[in-house]
């Protein structure tokens, strides 16, 4: 399996599959994505398929045209959305077929891993991404050497412990593949981890 659209499927599918078997109280639990618990990070992967064009124009006018904002309010109001709805979502084929303006696949590929890695190394569980996007995503990112999340990677070398990836010199942080996407998305780990941010 190479085609990162059905990365993309599997990544969701497996999240939904995690998310439905386990207590709904687990939907409330805090994610990595500062003060988002897992709800708000579903709400959010799930936005594409929820909103028309049309209505994503115009919350992002109601936002001032700044996305966080726009991200924010969406996930805020959706995340109280019937959890069997936001579950129908994630397995839909109209999200699983989604890619961001401009990003195309890769970008929907790592939209889809980094999240759902938000939400499994928040719960302590297993990467429901498959092997191969994990590592095409940590491609993806130390390729851009940190500038999507403004991390800082000078003097840094990342060398995942699941697989021969490393990448950089310097100062070694070990960890499995999935962690180390999340370091490289700005991400502080349940240990406390977390990678320099850039100087702005």
């Amino acid at each position: 399996m190479s085609d990162p659209q059905t990365w993309v499927a599997a990544t969701y599918d497996g999240l939904a599959d995690l998310l439905a078997a386990a207590p709904a109280e687990t939907w409330n639990a805090p994610s990595l994505c500062e003060n988002w618990q897992v709800r708000h990070v579903i709400a959010h992967v799930t936005m594409p398929a929820r909103l028309t064009p049309q209505q994503f124009g115009a919350e992002m006018a109601a936002a001032g045209g700044d996305f966080t904002v726009l991200s924010d309010t969406v996930a805020e109001r959706d995340a109280s959305l019937p959890l069997a709805d936001q579950l129908d979502v994630l397995r839909s084929r109209r999200l699983h077929d989604w890619q961001p303006p401009g990003g195309g696949a890769a970008g929907a590929l790592s939209h889809a891993v980094i999240h759902s890695l938000d939400v499994t190394i928040a719960l302590g569980r297993p990467a429901v991404a498959p092997a191969q996007a994990v590592v095409a995503v940590l491609d993806q990112l130390a390729a851009a050497n940190g500038a999507f999340f403004g991390v800082d990677l000078t003097g840094v070398r990342l060398e995942a412990i699941d697989t021969d990836w490393s990448w950089g010199s310097g100062d070694t942080v070990r960890a499995d593949s999935g962690p180390l996407v999340a370091l490289l998305s700005g991400r502080t780990l349940p240990d406390n981890r977390a990678l320099q941010h850039v100087e702005r």
